[in-house]
């Protein structure tokens, strides 16, 4: 039976497979995986396809809802190991989290890396990227690392960075502070407790390997220079946000500068340093600033170590990590409806 030209034309306007994939960008034979169930496609791959299955009324569009509720992403967060607290409690309140991570779709995964290690990160980035959906770290700055970050986005597999950054890189968001801004902040808060006499102040880092770690002491060392010409940087030095470490840095520089009036610790290892001034009985004579509220900078506030503690909210990160990788899973710029995060400043009589 012969058809009619607009019956013809009816069936040449169908959808093929062909077309699906075309629209979504994959191969035919990830499209009739994705149709037919069938496992080793990417959570954001199958949306993708179902996405543009619906839209070219290939499927009907009640299935697209149906593949987002049975498929969860899988998304890694890789953090550095070692005795930064307040890393390890990010890590901690991730995995605390999983019901509300589930409740959105995503099924997270936490691994520590050993820390200041590019070769490492960039390993454990490429060994997730072979089954992860998505992977949020502490960015190293890096050759090896940029690498990384560009080869996964090659594959479509989206990278967030968590709390320090890296440049030239191919990730999709920077989840963290204005570093630069949060170490004039730290400067701007020793000078106004050293006050206007000549002092002395000195800085320890964890690793100038992390962005945010080296544009926090630009920022400090620039304000101070800009408005308090009296307060004199007498070092810098580098703590690998290691206890030990850091207490035995501060140990030295109390010892080469016995009338210090000031410490910024630029990284973790807090404990080290408050042990240190502690020691030395110096809470009372030297002005503490640090990052990160954790149980240890807590008490140090409460018996007067520490002056202020510059912190950014972990659970402020985990909501928009959530909702960057819900933005990419649907198709949207990642930074749609994500508000920057705001630094908070702690003092003793303003604890949480």
């Amino acid at each position: 039976m012969l058809l009619e030209p607009t019956e013809q034309s009816e069936i040449s306007r169908r959808p093929t497979i062909v077309d699906v994939a075309q629209h979504a960008g994959v191969s035919t034979a990830t499209v009739d995986r994705v149709l037919n169930g069938r496992q080793g496609v990417r959570a954001p791959t199958v949306q993708r396809v179902m996405r543009s299955a619906a839209q070219l009324g290939y499927v009907e569009g009640d299935l697209l809802g149906e593949t987002a509720a049975t498929a969860p992403a899988n998304i890694s967060f890789l953090l550095p190991a070692g005795t930064n607290r307040y890393l390890t409690h990010l890590g901690k309140l991730v995995v605390e989290q999983t019901p509300l991570f589930q409740k959105n779709g995503i099924k997270p995964t936490v691994e520590y890396i050993k820390s200041f290690s590019p070769d490492a990160l960039a390993a454990a980035m490429l060994r997730h990227g072979k089954s992860a959906d998505g992977i949020a770290f502490m960015a190293l700055e890096h050759p090896t690392v940029r690498e990384a970050v560009n080869r996964l986005a090659e594959k479509g597999v989206p990278t967030v960075t968590l709390i320090s950054d890296i440049a030239n890189a191919q990730r999709s968001m920077y989840l963290g502070l204005d570093n630069r801004s949060i170490g004039r902040l730290a400067g701007y808060l020793i000078a106004r407790f050293v006050g206007n006499t000549p002092a002395k102040v000195a800085m320890i880092a964890g690793s100038l390997s992390y962005r945010a770690h080296e544009e926090r002491e630009m920022g400090f060392l620039h304000v101070l220079r800009e408005s308090h010409p009296n307060i004199e940087v007498v070092g810098i030095r580098e703590g690998h946000d290691d206890e030990a470490l850091n207490y035995r840095q501060m140990r030295m520089l109390l010892s080469q500068h016995p009338d210090l009036a000031g410490i910024y610790n630029i990284g973790g290892g807090a404990s080290g340093v408050g042990k240190a001034i502690k020691d030395a009985r110096r809470e009372q004579s030297l002005v503490f600033i640090g990052h990160g509220l954790t149980p240890d900078t807590r008490a140090f506030l409460i018996d007067g170590t520490m002056d202020a503690v510059i912190t950014q909210n972990p659970g402020e990160t985990i909501n928009r990590a959530i909702r960057v990788f819900n933005n990419l899973r649907e198709g949207r710029p990642a930074e749609e409806d994500i508000d920057p995060l705001r630094s908070e400043v702690i003092f003793r009589e303003n604890l949480p």
